[in-house]
């Protein structure tokens, strides 16, 4: 798993990431900027939105609950910000 930038984590920041559902494993990619997210869980019922809430959470070092979905509900671009 590539490492998702520490300064993300600052309170107000906005993270804007790609997602994948279905994907064959859970992981993060952080390629020329960008953050991608694959997660195994299936986009119905914002299943998959919580899979990525709670991975980018671990990977910030922040509880889930600062994170909120606040564009993207049923896009694969996203943007969440950090409470």
């Amino acid at each position: 798993m590539s490492e998702v930038p520490s300064h993300l984590a600052a309170e107000g920041a906005e993270i804007a990431v790609r997602v994948t559902p279905r994907a064959s494993r859970n992981r993060i990619v952080v390629e020329e900027g960008q953050i991608k997210v694959y997660v195994t869980t299936v986009p119905e019922d914002g299943k998959a939105n919580a899979a990525v809430q709670t991975m980018l959470a671990k990977a910030l070092g922040v509880p889930k609950s600062r994170l909120t979905l606040i564009r993207g509900q049923t896009s694969r671009d996203k943007v969440f910000r950090v409470g």
